[in-house]
């Protein structure tokens, strides 16, 4: 039976601590493999978002040259919202043997009771939760009560918001994401206002 973690995210752009968490959970969960699924159109997110095809090509570029990241399409190529219980039925279906992973981050799962669907997703997934520096946050009461396992997994204090802020400024982001991702940045002149 195939263990695969799921990793999926905006990636607006993919980070260092995206990279060192994926890692952490190949190890961590014994997995033969982690999917990167960035997000077609973030249901959650009232800000505006980079186009897909520019995050997709700076995940790319974040985990090239590791054999058991692949990157997956498809939230990207799904029209309309991109709900996590609809990918992990379709993977679930083409892959029925296998086991499924989902990797979040303490925020996302401080607000899983507001995703789509959630009591029923946890049923296909073992929860692995990325504790970040800080206070974890309150969990819903709902959640905490579903039968799930979380398995704590470390998480680097470096955000997207936090990288797009410092591009917009002209400050320097070299140590908060991969080489790749800065140059790709830097070429297309991305988080510049």
């Amino acid at each position: 039976m195939s263990r695969i973690g799921l990793f999926g995210g905006t990636f607006d752009p993919p980070h260092v601590a995206h990279v060192a968490l994926a890692r952490a959970a190949l190890e961590a969960l014994q997995l033969d493999a982690v999917r990167w699924i960035p997000a077609g159109q973030p249901w959650q997110k009232t800000r505006k978002v980079t186009p897909a095809a520019q995050r997709e090509a700076m995940v790319r570029l974040a985990i090239d040259g590791e054999p058991r990241f692949a990157l997956d399409r498809i939230e990207i190529e799904r029209d309309g919202p991109s709900y996590t219980l609809d990918t992990v039925r379709a993977f679930a279906a083409a892959q029925p043997h296998a086991q499924w992973f989902l990797i979040i981050g303490a925020d996302q799962y401080a607000g899983l009771h507001t995703w789509r669907d959630w009591q029923a997703l946890l049923g296909l997934v073992t929860l692995a939760v990325a504790n970040r520096p800080g206070l974890m946050p309150p969990i819903d009461p709902e959640v905490l009560r579903f039968p799930h396992r979380v398995v704590p997994l470390p998480m680097l204090d470096i955000s997207a918001t936090e990288i797009r802020d410092r591009v917009a400024r002209g400050l320097p982001v070299d140590s908060m994401v991969p080489p790749a991702v800065a140059r790709y940045i830097d070429l297309n002149q991305l988080y510049r206002d």
